[in-house]
């Protein structure tokens, strides 16, 4: 290991050698048991899927197990909340989305009983899923100004679904109901499964659903995807324009995933885990993977995290009061 003289020579000033203690640590920084990350949803989704594979890529630096415990409801609270209270000596990490920390201390009666940032460390946003606006395949509607003509000719009659009240799906639909002024009539379903099965049915005209969700019926031609709610289109479905593209600005609502710790986390353990973690997300099978799962990799490290957080949290708070959106 470099002296403090080394590391300043290698470093450029004495400066960065003060940091030494601090640097070591953090690399040398081991959990005093296995490891635990939390994803408070249902085993099976692709917030399970990551977490799994990023605990199995940073198990084998750490020298401990790394498990994936699923602490499903409450649209996330539950398990964000065991989170907030539990230990804090690097030992628990949760894997989530911008429901619970985004969302939910705006729609949730005490904001779910946690925090966001006060209670919790950010490790990265590692992934986003883009929301895709498709139709069923009888809705006379080729492209999203034919959409809007038809809404606007009549108001309310067009059904949009969503995976329940106030998700990001739902909440996607009330962003692009402001941006493009029209109305049409929210239909909440308990999940994916459920609404993907009446969109296939056409029980439901349209809806903003998650890339993973619906890309294998717009790629079999069950459904007709006419847009994606994302700065970017879709890497999946790339001949898709962007709702800006398609002439309506300011609905960019890709879901993200990312993974935290509770706030009091010594500073050592939150330095190794974002260090591995960025490092699993630079190897390219691993990128591959989350790609073919429907999200897009987008890594941001922990401060660009809590400045892109904290700003998520006041948009979705202007629409969620805006459209008067109450949860469940």
């Amino acid at each position: 290991m470099l002296n403090r003289r080394q590391f300043a020579a290698l470093t450029g000033g004495t400066a960065a050698a003060a940091l030494l203690p601090e640097f070591a640590f953090a690399q040398t920084w081991t959990p005093p048991k296995g490891v635990t990350v939390v994803v408070p949803y249902p085993a099976g989704g692709p917030t399970d899927s990551l977490a799994r594979l990023v605990s199995q890529e940073i198990a084998g630096p750490l020298g401990h197990t790394v498990i994936v415990e699923n602490v499903p409801g409450g649209a996330g609270a539950i398990g964000s909340r065991r989170v907030a209270q539990g230990p804090a000596d690097g030992t628990v990490l949760i894997a989530t989305t911008n429901q619970t920390h985004a969302t939910n201390i705006s729609l949730l009666p005490d904001g779910g009983g946690y925090h966001p940032v006060k209670d919790f460390a950010p490790i990265a946003l590692l992934a986003d899923l883009q929301h895709v606006l498709v139709v069923k395949n009888d809705l006379p509607v080729k492209n999203l100004a034919e959409l809007i003509a038809l809404a606007k000719k009549d108001p309310g009659k067009i059904n949009c679904g969503s995976t329940g009240q106030g998700s990001a799906s739902h909440l996607t639909l009330e962003l692009f109901k402001s941006k493009a002024g029209v109305n049409m009539t929210h239909v909440a379903y308990k999940g994916s499964a459920p609404l993907l099965q009446d969109l296939l049915g056409g029980h439901v005209d349209c809806s903003f659903a998650t890339t993973p969700t619906v890309l294998g019926q717009v790629q079999a031609g069950k459904l007709r995807a006419i847009a994606v709610a994302s700065p970017k289109r879709s890497p999946h479905l790339p001949e898709l324009p962007t709702i800006a593209e398609a002439g309506v600005k300011g609905v960019e609502a890709d879901a993200w995933l990312g993974m935290f710790a509770p706030a009091a986390v010594p500073a050592a353990a939150l330095a190794r885990y974002r260090a591995l973690v960025l490092d699993v997300m630079k190897k390219e099978s691993v990128r591959e993977t989350f790609f073919k799962q429907g999200m897009v990799p987008n890594v941001k490290n922990d401060k660009e995290f809590a400045a892109f957080l904290a700003q998520d949290i006041k948009r979705w708070a202007e629409v969620i009061k805006t459209a008067n959106v109450k949860a469940e």
